[in-house]
């Protein structure tokens, strides 16, 4: 049976003596095109809501719906890296970046971050533990994972009205296979990863 996140490292966390806990997630490190988005929050231990999951098993609609629930009655902090910056960095650091960035946004400092993945950013300055898979575990995560990849989403529909033919709208700057062919016919824009294998190959072929 498939198990839902729920409350229990935050809470194992709390009996510790930690207080304000987030959760922090990112998405974005796969397209070609766009920022990485990061999110963090700390929810209210008493208003947890219901339906809390990791944003790829959740339909567009109900991501939706918890998006403007946790707005409500969570603590949230929203923070990306840019293209130039992941072209600088690379794209693990630079979504490291952007979970800094999300946790030193929020309104009240947390006392434990819990991270998704299976590494601590190096230039986080309050103690933080990585969970693997962790917006599947943590409901905490988990809210981040929604609030990520909705403000993503919004970005990357934003920037499809100033670039139309790639079809970000829909595909969010993953590299699908409209995707790949606009940038074979259409060109490279600003809003490319130039670090990243099939754009810098078509910039590469055409010098």
């Amino acid at each position: 049976m498939l198990t839902a996140p729920d409350f229990h490292l935050e809470q194992s966390a709390m009996r510790e003596g930690f207080g304000l806990i987030a959760g922090v997630d990112e998405v974005g490190r796969g397209p070609l095109a766009g920022p990485v988005t990061a999110a963090a929050v700390i929810l209210d231990p008493a208003n947890i809501p219901e339906g809390l999951n990791d944003s790829k098993k959740l339909t567009a609609k109900r991501r939706e719906a918890l998006y403007a629930v946790i707005e409500a009655v969570a603590e949230v902090s929203i923070a990306h890296a840019t293209v130039e910056e992941i072209d600088r960095l690379n794209i693990l650091r630079a979504s490291h970046l952007a979970m800094e960035r999300a946790v030193a946004g929020l309104p009240r400092r947390p006392d434990l971050a819990l991270i998704d993945g299976n590494m601590i950013p190096a230039g986080l300055d309050i103690p933080a533990r990585a969970i693997v898979k962790g917006d599947g575990v943590s409901v905490s995560i988990a809210a981040a994972s929604i609030m990520a990849k909705i403000c993503r989403d919004y970005v990357m529909w934003d920037l499809a009205q100033q670039c139309p033919g790639y079809g970000w709208e829909t595909n969010a700057g993953y590299p699908s296979k409209s995707h790949k062919d606009a940038l074979q016919n259409l060109g490279v824009t600003p809003h490319h990863r130039r670090s990243f294998k099939p754009v810098h190959n078509i910039l590469y072929q055409d010098k």
